[in-house]
């Protein structure tokens, strides 16, 4: 990922040369980096200001940091950055597959990773850099992966635990209602049920889904487990999640020797601020939420992996992915 992250992180800055007003900073190079999160307190918004702060401080560059502020939808930023409206966007998995990059869907397949280290191995090695290869030559070489950022490790809240496939069969979950995430779900007995983040708080409250799956720093500041529907966490740890920070080609193709070699800092200690951030934040929510009442359970993991493991081999051969997948489980 070294190599990966000198190639992409120089885009970051390019597309902004020039694009100042103010006459003393003509010389700077601005660019737009945007999330879709507007927790200001959130991991995405912990790594983005890091990536300012390295760049800035070089003088090479005016990084403006949005919140959610140019949308909260992936699609919504994606179009952005390929127009030009932003520089460097954060996405999932789940929108690139949507987007026809099948490939992507890798990262979506639930009980891939074994740990936090496993996963850092995976993405910053061979796997993630072939991967980025294949976004960029699929994207019609629109954008590229500058690094891959992590939004925790997801896990099953309702209104009941979860112990055995029993405990889901028929009820209903807020998560993906369509690829291998929802086909997870389906087989072991739940009903995938789409509702917008936005309202999921609600959702709960009145019965309108019986559960969701998300990790701690994520629905725990949301009040989710406050909920009559949201109140008993298991702690399935299906799903060690990967984001992607783009960057647009065009951005990356123009930058000079010295550029590349600042903005590849500043991209480099913004992955490990975000992925440190995200790592500290999960104790600490899960704690809040024994604090605030919820009630946590462990469970016996080995049917819900031995499903996944099924579903994950099926997917790998059907898009000829199967010697990636070893590579993944063979990865200490």
């Amino acid at each position: 990922m070294k190599k990966l992250f000198t190639l992409l992180t120089a885009a970051a800055a390019l597309s902004l040369a020039g694009c100042s007003d103010d006459p003393a900073t003509s010389d700077t190079i601005k660019l737009v980096a945007a999330h879709n999160q507007t927790n200001l307190s959130s991991p995405y918004q912990t790594g983005m200001l890091k990536l300012k702060d390295v760049a800035d401080k070089s003088g090479l560059f005016n990084v403006e940091v949005h919140a959610g502020t140019i949308g909260t939808n992936e699609n919504e930023l994606v179009e952005k950055l390929v127009l030009g409206g932003a520089d460097m966007v954060l996405v999932s998995p789940g929108f690139m597959t949507s987007s026809g990059i099948e490939e992507v869907d890798l990262f979506s397949l639930l009980y891939l990773f074994n740990d936090y280290s496993h996963w850092e191995k995976v993405v910053d090695g061979k796997v993630g850099t072939d991967i980025a290869d294949i976004i960029y030559s699929k994207s019609g070489e629109k954008y590229r992966v500058a690094a891959y950022w992590t939004a925790g490790v997801r896990h099953w809240y309702g209104k009941q635990p979860v112990n055995t496939f029993a405990d889901v069969k028929g009820m209903t979950i807020r998560t993906q209602t369509s690829g291998v995430v929802s086909q997870y779900w389906k087989e072991i007995g739940a009903v995938p049920t789409s509702v917008a983040w936005a309202e999921l708080y609600q959702a709960l409250s009145s019965n309108v889904v019986d559960a969701a799956e998300n990790a701690y720093p994520y629905f725990i500041p949301m009040e989710h487990h406050k909920t009559s529907n949201g109140k008993y966490i298991s702690e399935t740890g299906h799903d060690y999640t990967t984001r992607l920070l783009l960057v647009r080609n065009s951005v990356w193709e123009n930058f000079n020797d010295e550029q590349r070699t600042v903005f590849n800092q500043a991209v480099t200690e913004a992955t490990q601020a975000e992925r440190q951030a995200l790592y500290s934040e999960e104790s600490t929510y899960k704690q809040q939420a024994i604090d605030d009442g919820a009630i946590i359970n462990t469970l016996d993991r080995t049917p819900f992996i031995e499903k996944a493991l099924s579903i994950q081999d099926q997917w790998a051969a059907k898009n000829g992915m199967t010697e990636v997948l070893e590579t993944i489980r063979q990865t200490k």
